[in-house]
């Protein structure tokens, strides 16, 4: 219940805006709160509600990239009118820096996208952010000329969870059966991590002191990274997994 002092000072607060009102003064906008990483969650699962059935600059579009782009900026959109934050650039490489957050929208027929490489190590300890992963289904009208996505999957993933699968799964195993630095050197080169011989010896070394974390990406090797969705897409139709959300669940 509102005390007498908080009474007063919103009706102070009607009052001035009545009389600016009168005098042709438009009041003040209320100010847009800064955006939270669960304001993030909650409005991503209220901008697909909010997206519309109908695309025309989608039409006969086939080029994933170009989709993903026309999505992102429809949310960045839709985010700005709502909160303030500062947005991604070049420099950042991820579209919301400050909450450690990057977005990718992917086709469920073909769940993958890139992103920058920076080092060997994110393979095995994460990409060092937080992934925002908007799966579609698209299908086009001929008879409207417009495009219909249908968001089947809106998958958080967790920094912590971001390396690839495969290499930490074998990783972990190593150090379970108490392996040595030899043990994890020739796992590197096995699996191909781009690294020199020198490059493996230190990065051996830093697995044995700090355990790497079971990453559920699967994360191919080239000038960018190529990152696959499919088993955290599954993972977070299932049970509840620590670092996975399921935002539509």
């Amino acid at each position: 219940m509102e005390n007498s002092a908080a009474i007063c000072y919103k009706a102070k607060q009607r009052l001035r805006s009545i009389r600016g009102t009168k005098m042709g003064i438009a009041p003040r906008k209320p100010q847009r709160p800064p955006l939270t990483l669960p304001l993030l969650k909650t409005e991503a699962k209220k901008f697909i509600a909010a997206f519309g059935n109908k695309h025309t600059k989608l039409y006969g579009v086939t080029d994933g990239k170009a989709v993903g782009t026309y999505v992102e900026a429809k949310f960045n959109i839709y985010l700005q009118e709502r909160y303030t934050y500062n947005e991604g650039n070049a420099a950042s490489g991820i579209d919301f820096p400050e909450l450690e957050v990057d977005v990718k929208v992917t086709s469920m027929e073909q769940p993958q996208s890139s992103c920058p490489f920076k080092s060997a190590e994110q393979k095995i300890y994460g990409l060092g952010y937080n992934l925002l992963v908007f799966v579609y289904d698209k299908a086009d009208d001929a008879a409207a000329k417009a495009a219909h996505l249908e968001f089947k999957h809106i998958v958080f993933v967790y920094r912590d969870q971001t390396a690839d699968w495969q290499t930490t799964n074998g990783l972990l195993g190593i150090l379970e059966r108490k392996g040595n630095k030899d043990d994890v050197v020739a796992f590197l080169e096995e699996r191909r991590i781009p690294l020199d011989e020198i490059g493996r010896e230190r990065l051996a070394q830093r697995i044995l002191k700090e355990t790497p974390k079971q990453g559920y990406l699967t994360i191919s090797n080239a000038l960018r990274w190529r990152l696959q969705y499919g088993r955290v897409i599954t993972i977070a139709a299932g049970p509840k997994q620590k670092g996975i959300e399921n935002l539509l669940a």
